[in-house]
Parts: C-alpha cells; sequence; structure tokens
C-alpha cells in the first residue's frame, strides 16, 4: 500500500513571503502503517514548503531485507532500536548527530543515549512502549490472568478467536518470556521449545498480522489481539471493555526511531524533517494520534487527557519490573529465531 500526502507548492510560495524561507523539494518517508497522523504531515509540507511521499511496510524485517536488497528512494525510515544496531552495522543509515540539532537537546534521558545508538548519531527518538496483548472482557466469561499463559494456552472461548502480530521477534519473544527463556538464547534445544510452543497455538491462531489490529479489535473479528500499547489504547478509546495486558513472565519495552539510509536523495530534507519532529507540540501530536509517548520534553503541555488517563500507555508503576529491554541479539540467536519463524509460517 503506498499514499502519496503532498501540500500545494503555490500555497508553500504564499507562506514564504510572510515566514523565513522554505526548503523545496521532496522526502520519501517509509514508516509502519498507520503511524503517522496525515494531518502532521500536511503541517510539515504547509510549514517547509518539502511535499512528502509516503510508503508503509509491516515489519523491520520487511524493511531492512529491502535497503538489503538496494530498494533506493528513501529519506527517512522508522526502525526500532534493535534494528538500528544491525543498519548501522550493516552500513545502511548515515550519520546525522540529533543531539547537535536545534531541537536536539528536548530528548529526554534515557532517550538521549539508548544501548543502540549511545551518543545518538544515527538516530533520533519517535514513539516508544510496550507488546502484550489486548482482549475484550465482554466476550469472556472471567477476567484473564496477567500472564502469556491466556495467550499461549487459550481458554476455550478464545480459541480460534486470537490474532498474532506478523512479526517475528515480537512473537518469539513472547513465547521466549513464558517460557522463561532469554530472547537470545543461542541454544537449539530452547528454539525448539519455543518452536514447539508456537505450534501448539498456532491451530487456535485466526490470523498473523500486523495491519488493522485497532479495527480487528474493535469490530470483533477477533477476541484477543498481540498489540502495541498505542494500538491497544486507540482500541479501547472505541471499546471501552478492552483490556491490555502486562503479562507477569515480561513485557518488550521498545523504542522506535528516526533514521536517514545511507543513499537517501534528499538527505537535507530528511535532516529538517526530523529535527522539525523533535518539537514538542509536534511530538505530541504524533503521540496523541498513534497512543505511545514521545522522548520529547515539553510535550506533555499538548497531549490529550485520554491518553495520560490509560494505563495501556500510562503503566501503572507496579508492573515496571516486568520490562524488558528490546535488544540487538547475536547472529546465531538471530538465525536461531529466524529459522524458529520460518518453519512456524511454512
Amino acid at each position: 500500500m503506498k499514499r502519496h500526502l503532498t501540500a500545494a507548492v503555490a500555497a508553500g510560495a504564499v507562506l514564504a513571503g510572510a515566514t523565513a524561507a522554505k526548503a523545496e523539494g521532496e522526502l520519501f518517508l517509509y514508516n509502519w502503517s498507520n503511524y503517522f497522523p496525515p494531518e502532521l504531515l500536511t503541517k510539515f509540507e504547509e510549514e517547509t514548503g518539502i511535499a512528502v511521499t509516503l510508503d508503509v511496510y509491516d515489519s523491520n524485517e520487511t524493511m531492512l531485507a529491502k535497503l538489503q536488497a538496494g530498494a533506493g528512494g528513501y529519506d527517512v525510515i522508522v526502525p526500532s532500536g534493535y534494528m538500528v544496531a544491525i543498519l548501522i552495522e550493516e552500513g545502511l543509515a548515515q550519520q546525522i548527530d540529533t543531539l547537535s540539532m536545534s531541537n536536539g537537546t528536548k530528548v529526554v534521558a534515557p532517550h538521549d543515549a539508548p544501548f543502540f545508538d549511545p551518543e545518538r548519531l544515527y538516530s533520533a527518538p519517535y514513539m516508544w512502549g510496550t507488546t502484550g496483548f489486548t482482549y475484550n472482557s465482554a466476550r469472556v466469561e472471567d477476567k484473564l490472568e496477567e500472564s502469556w499463559k491466556e495467550f499461549f494456552e487459550p481458554r476455550p472461548e478464545l480459541q480460534g478467536e486470537i490474532a498474532l502480530l506478523n512479526d517475528e521477534v515480537e512473537v518469539y519473544n513472547a513465547a521466549a518470556y513464558y517460557l522463561g527463556f532469554n530472547k537470545c538464547t543461542e541454544s537449539p534445544e530452547e528454539a525448539q521449545a519455543i518452536l514447539d510452543l508456537l505450534e501448539a497455538q498456532k491451530p487456535h491462531v485466526k490470523m498473523y498480522q500486523s495491519d488493522g489490529t485497532i479495527d480487528r479489535m474493535i469490530s470483533g473479528e477477533v477476541i484477543m489481539h498481540h498489540q502495541w500499547n498505542g494500538a491497544s489504547h486507540r482500541t479501547w478509546v472505541d471499546l471501552p471493555t478492552a483490556v491490555y495486558v502486562y503479562p507477569e513472565e515480561g513485557i518488550t519495552f521498545w523504542t522506535d526511531n528516526f533514521m536517514i539510509p545511507t543513499d537517501a536523495p534528499n538527505a537535507e530534507n530528511a535532516r529538517t524533517f526530523i529535527n522539525w519532529m523533535l518539537a514538542p507540540e509536534n511530538a505530541a501530536i504524533a503521540s496523541n494520534f498513534t497512543g505511545y509517548m514521545n522522548a520529547i520534553e515539553g510535550s506533555s503541555d499538548y497531549l490529550d487527557d485520554a491518553l495520560k488517563a490509560n494505563p495501556a500507555v500510562n503503566m501503572p508503576p507496579e508492573f515496571a519490573d516486568r520490562l524488558r529491554p528490546s535488544i540487538d541479539c547475536s547472529v546465531p540467536a538471530r538465525e536461531l529465531r529466524n529459522r524458529v519463524w520460518t518453519r512456524l509460517k511454512s
């Protein structure tokens, strides 16, 4: 799927007469689907005169494979933390030195020095959140346990009513948490146990799909969905009986980031975009749309009250010890994980 969102060049020219000189040209944004407010792109176009084209993907691995295959033309990509490290390692991203940008001082700790890019030389923060699961409490007999057990060993009323993200890393991590394994295990035996768990669950899974998780829950197509917490928040807005679960065995804490590919055709426009997105008001507009928190000081002044009130986003402090950071696994661990995923999906 591809959407083109552009503002009129003539309108930009008119605005330029009353404001600072505008940049010209294009920007090609490659982002997760349904992960950027269209009105914010319009705002950027109107304020800068840069026309934006948005292309979308459904997983970090899809984006990586496209870049590895030599697909050019993208100016800004939005990888998760562990993928940032891989892109740097493979020479697929250029330095941007985020903290030296005019809005770089607004990046708050610990997002100013993440493990995958400690000096923020290659990346800038976008959204951060967790990956758990959501269920419709109106369609189950009793409240579910705060455990991955409900997800991997579903009760009778949930069998065939579950959807998983089509995401190799998130699915594998969840299984590893439930089994008590290191998600970066290099043990073939533990990887086999993860595969066994996923294959036992598979007959009860309606689909593996990362797109449309919000609409799928609201429409009642499934009762339970593997979800990012921002998507759960947006589900809850229209489905108040939706409950987001922080499993006691562990839940991934992740960050998504802006990067510029090595061969970006409009690198300077990309830098303009990234710095613009670090402004508090713009970061807050993105948070209000996505349902995730950002890492920008001062953005809370612009956040919706509903976002602040939902425990799916504003995590209860007692769940802090359940957070497991997203990390870059070793090559042997990644190869094991990929073999498990390939077998599961075959």
